[in-house]
């Protein structure tokens, strides 16, 4: 009997794939590169008489490249691009927009590092759910970004030298009409060089209509003020549909956000990884997917992460006593945690503030990608932060 409910829970349990491998289907595959830049059925491979004539172009200062034009309903299934000059400057510098069904402002817009999955520029080998990059010399992503009318990809160069070669692909699919129930992509990139004292970072700012919070990939700079002390106490906050000053969904840790706990090391898992865990520079950088806890909302969603660290008492007195800005919030002690917020308690300085465990609001250089549908073309953010405030603090990338 024990035998049997177990294979009904396995039978339950498993999903079969909306189509399997060997069963045919009526799509039209197209794949727009410089060889063929509209994907036009049988015009592919031209030039050098039909020899290797058109994989890349240089890029120019300030000069704009199209990787994708087209008019119709379709889905891109795939992007793929690889450039020589992969610094953490020109990773910046690029910037990489794209727009649906005729759309005047971009659905997403972000530089293109960081669009992949790769905060600060940071290259290295690496395979997630939506992104990979199996050398750390190239960039792939996986997203399914459908669309009605027609889609534009952009890649602009920022940056105040020559991209001498710029390889790209873009794999997409004609259908005869897209689902009604198809949301559009979205990605919006923003950075605080120095965020404000006891106020949460903005992940995602608030965007308003029917959609889906896809994951973030987010990174900081810590402060060299707040020396070897810990950034990641901060919880991540999800607000959705009249929520008001208080969210929904809240986590209880930043490495806690990212699947792991008591501190962070590097890792990269399908859906949930640490890339970038440097220490000795103050480099950091997270990324979570909500694949299998889908974050649906009905008419708006806002995510935050709050900017707190924690020390052990006198590390954090010396801090304060150095000038170092912070707000202590909790102490936690054997006998629980102490809110320092709510009620009276001694000053940190004093003689009788509880020896143990302190968190406190600190300042810090955050930056996130935030991977979101939308039931519009189009979305009411900002536009993406000029190039000077995106490259600021970049170092070498090693």
């Amino acid at each position: 009997m024990a035998k049997l409910l177990l294979l009904i829970c396995l039978v339950c349990c498993y999903q079969l794939p909306a189509q399997e491998l060997f069963q045919w289907q009526n799509q039209r595959p197209r794949w727009a590169t410089f060889e063929n830049p509209k994907a036009t059925p049988g015009a592919g491979g031209k030039e050098n008489k039909s020899a290797k004539g058109h994989a890349f172009e240089p890029v120019e200062a300030g000069a704009c490249v199209t990787l994708l034009d087209v008019k119709g309903a379709g889905t891109i299934r795939r992007i793929w691009l690889t450039v020589n000059d992969r610094s953490p400057e020109m990773l910046r510098a690029l910037r990489i927009d794209m727009y649906w069904d005729g759309a005047e402002n971009p659905a997403v817009s972000a530089p293109l590092g960081d669009f992949f999955s790769i905060s600060h520029g940071r290259t290295m080998p690496f395979e997630n759910a939506l992104f990979s990059s199996p050398e750390g010399r190239s960039f792939n992503c996986f997203i399914p970004m459908p669309f009605r009318k027609g889609a534009r990809i952009t890649v602009t160069n920022e940056s105040d030298r020559r991209l001498d070669l710029f390889f790209y692909d873009v794999d997409f699919e004609w259908t005869e009409n897209v689902p009604a129930d198809a949301l559009y992509f979205h990605c919006h990139w923003r950075r605080e060089l120095k965020t404000a004292l006891g106020t949460d970072f903005e992940l995602l700012p608030q965007v308003a209509g029917r959609g889906r919070l896809l994951g973030v990939n987010f990174g900081l700079i810590t402060a060299p003020e707040y020396g070897k002390s810990w950034w990641g106490e901060g919880e991540v906050k999800m607000y959705t549909d009249g929520d008001g000053e208080f969210p929904t969904i809240v986590g209880t840790g930043s490495e806690d956000y990212v699947g792991s706990g008591w501190g962070l090391g590097k890792f990269i898992h399908r859906t949930q990884g640490c890339p970038v865990a440097d220490d000795s520079t103050g480099f950091w950088s997270l990324y979570r997917f909500h694949l299998e806890d889908a974050l649906f909302f009905q008419k708006e969603m806002r995510a935050t992460i709050q900017v707190l660290g924690g020390y052990m008492r006198d590390d954090v007195r010396k801090m304060a006593a150095a000038g170092t800005p912070l707000i202590p919030v909790t102490i936690n002690v054997p006998a629980g945690c102490i809110k320092l917020l709510e009620g009276k308690h001694p000053a940190l300085q004093d003689a009788d503030f509880p020896d143990g465990w302190v968190n406190f609001y600190r300042s810090e250089d955050y930056c996130a990608t935030a991977y979101f549908y939308l039931d519009k073309p189009s979305n009411e953010l900002p536009a993406l932060a000029p190039v000077a405030l995106r490259t600021a603090k970049m170092g070498s990338g090693k």
